[in-house]
């Protein structure tokens, strides 16, 4: 198993998904997964039953022991990883650039913080938005990124661009000299643009912008978490368009 853990890692074309809950969302939404290797597989496969039932079956059929500690620096407190292939990048673009759009992408302006940048992803998911993209030398699906958005990069679409290939639609970027967002609609179609919490929107993608947009904040507060900044505009974008259960 280890053996051919580390020829699959070296073929550079799979994700690391670390832990049970990116493993569960990466099969709930359609990942190929290749490997999954466990401390206890037993107890990986009692997990998915209880809190997975749904994928429960191609949990079991997919988790084996193995030495998880040689294959990962740190091993998930739920003890398992497995290894999924990457999205067609192809697919993920035209998926953006599709017209009309129902719901906003995020983008990201040169984020820092890995944890963060997973953080929106998984909020991007649960929102239904079209997808989470990235500006500059981040790896959106660095396996850190990917942890912390535990494995719904595949709810959803992730990709790194740059100024002059972001998707269409109307820029809204979030500037603290911005336009109150509780006085604004936000469109379906619209990119909606975070900087980093220290030094906000660049230059060049505040010129770009069609409208900015602030989000309301106690005078002398610095800034909010960028996680948190999204979650607040796609929560005023609207959320999901579900059908509440019966």
């Amino acid at each position: 198993m280890a053996q051919q853990w580390r020829e699959a890692v070296g073929r550079g074309d799979l994700v690391l998904l670390d832990g049970f809950h990116a493993l569960k969302h990466a099969l709930r939404f359609g990942a190929d997964v290749r490997l999954a290797v466990a401390e206890d597989p037993e107890g990986v496969r009692a997990l998915a039953a209880e809190l997975a039932p749904d994928v429960a079956a191609q949990v079991g059929r997919l988790v084996r022991g193995g030495g998880l500690r040689e294959l990962v620096a740190r091993v998930h407190p739920t003890g398992v990883a497995a290894l999924a292939l990457r999205p067609d990048r192809a697919e993920g673009r035209a998926r953006l650039d599709r017209q009309p759009r129902t719901a906003p992408v995020v983008v990201l302006d040169n984020p820092r913080n890995l944890g963060n940048v997973g953080a929106v992803v998984r909020l991007a998911a649960g929102f239904g938005a079209t997808g989470v993209v990235t500006r500059g030398d981040l790896d959106p699906w660095h396996p850190n990124v990917v942890r912390a958005g535990a494995g719904l990069h595949y709810a959803t679409t992730v990709d790194r661009v740059g100024i002059d290939t972001l998707p269409a639609g109307p820029l809204y970027a979030l500037d603290p000299e911005g336009q109150d967002i509780r006085s604004l609609t936000l469109p379906d179609d619209a990119l909606l643009a975070f900087g980093s919490e220290r030094h906000g929107i660049s230059p060049e993608l505040r010129e770009r912008a069609d409208h900015l947009v602030a989000l309301p904040m106690r005078p002398q507060v610095s800034s909010y978490n960028l996680a948190t900044s999204v979650a607040m505009t796609l929560f005023h974008w609207g959320g999901p368009r579900v059908t509440p259960r019966d």
